[in-house]
């Protein structure tokens, strides 16, 4: 498990939410398109800013996160 600190080092940009942090690296995202087909509510290319953490359940959030193929999204949980 990666620390925000290190997360933020290597390039990734925050996007808090009240239950889980979201971290995304653009220089590192293939575009798969996992994230926005996936979770639409969070992830949403059309809108700023594009990540909302609080739009879905946590649990949800980092199922999804686990499943990204190119390591371009991370997260901390804040309720465990």
């Amino acid at each position: 498990m990666m620390t925000e600190k290190e997360l933020i080092d290597q390039g990734y940009r925050k996007y808090s939410g009240e239950a889980i942090d979201i971290f995304f690296n653009g220089s590192v995202c293939i575009h798969s398109g996992v994230c926005v087909r996936g979770l639409h509510d969070v992830f949403d290319t059309n809108r700023r800013p594009w990540i909302l953490a609080d739009n879905a359940p946590a649990d949800e959030v980092a199922a999804l996160i686990d499943s990204c193929p190119s390591g371009a999204l991370k997260y901390i949980r804040k309720d465990k």
